[in-house]
């Protein structure tokens, strides 16, 4: 799945349970104990499900982020000079950019 997927599906999923939990907050006044019931059921599977897609979401950035790092310290470690150079140029960016301030 895509990135961009990704952020709709967590984007929908959370409207979902906002609406959801807005529902329930509003009408509560208004419903018998038989339809709170299963609204407090229909908010806590929503809850429950948002918070696993978080999860994994979660999960899979992590992931992402370790085989990056494992493969630039790869690349660092074949091509130690190269390494040497790309750091050396992101610092002058850095100082350059936090000397314009």
């Amino acid at each position: 799945m895509s990135k961009d997927t990704t952020s709709e599906h967590l984007r929908a999923e959370l409207k979902n349970l906002a609406d959801t939990l807005e529902e329930v907050l509003s009408t509560s006044g208004e419903k018998s104990k038989t339809e709170l019931d299963k609204l407090r059921n229909k908010a806590r599977a929503a809850l429950d499900e948002s918070r696993h897609r978080l999860g994994e979401s979660g999960e899979r950035i992590a992931q992402g982020t370790r085989e990056a790092a494992g493969r630039a310290d790869e690349y660092v470690r074949e091509n130690p000079w190269h390494g040497v150079g790309i750091g050396a140029a992101v610092g002058v960016v850095l100082g350059v950019l936090l000397t314009r301030r």
